[in-house]
């Protein structure tokens, strides 16, 4: 019984990040959510008490996705700035693929300031980006000058900068490219030169790694 009534939420989960990214926050209706699950609204209460508790649901859910990426690199030794390049394009696939993530940020962006305050999707990512930062900084990866909010900063704005391209349409190898040609310059900002050479900037297509998993 325990298993099917992680099924059922796991469907509506699923069925609210579809209406949320088709419909935004305000809109998608608990009735059009229980509906594209194929359950009763009934069914949708017993789990779910508010549109926000499922709203916070669908970005737990991004976040626990984001956050499996990132241990699977880290068991794998990837290094931290390697990790941080990959998240970008795994962020521009997946917004791309899968409406949990386009939810995500689409329920932040619509929910800012709501009290109670909902999930925040885009802390989760910023917490993400200052926890490698700071490994690559313990490792001695960065330049002397990455120190400070800049660098955090500038790599909260390219994942916000990410999500504004997906948003157009553009199809994924043209985004993909996008972000290739992001990191060309900012890891002359972040890395010392004779470093950069160590660095991939396109998504990983190996099979077995890590990202490969995702972006192959």
């Amino acid at each position: 019984m325990q298993a099917r009534s992680l099924r059922t939420r796991r469907r509506l989960v699923h069925a609210g990040a579809e209406m949320f990214d088709r419909n935004g926050y305000a809109h998608a209706t608990l009735g059009q959510i229980a509906g594209a699950a194929g359950m009763t609204k009934g069914a949708l209460y017993f789990h779910f008490a508010s549109k926000d508790g499922l709203a916070d649901a669908v970005q737990e859910r991004g976040s626990a996705m984001l956050q499996d990426f990132i241990r699977e690199h880290r068991e794998a030794g990837v290094p931290p700035v390697q990790v941080l390049i990959d998240m970008t394009h795994w962020l521009a696939l997946t917004l791309h693929d899968d409406p949990v993530i386009r939810a995500s940020f689409r329920i932040t962006n619509e929910c800012t300031g709501r009290q109670p305050p909902v999930t925040d999707f885009h802390q989760a990512w910023i917490t993400e980006v200052l926890r490698l930062l700071g490994q690559a900084r313990d490792a001695g990866a960065l330049q002397d000058r990455g120190t400070g909010n800049g660098p955090g900063t500038l790599l909260s704005a390219t994942v916000c900068g990410i999500g504004v391209l997906a948003g157009t349409g553009m199809p994924y190898p043209q985004l993909s490219d996008r972000v290739a040609a992001l990191w060309k310059p900012l890891l002359s900002a972040l890395v010392p030169p004779g470093d950069i050479g160590n660095y991939r900037t396109r998504p990983p297509v190996a099979a077995g790694s890590p990202a490969g998993k995702h972006l192959a």
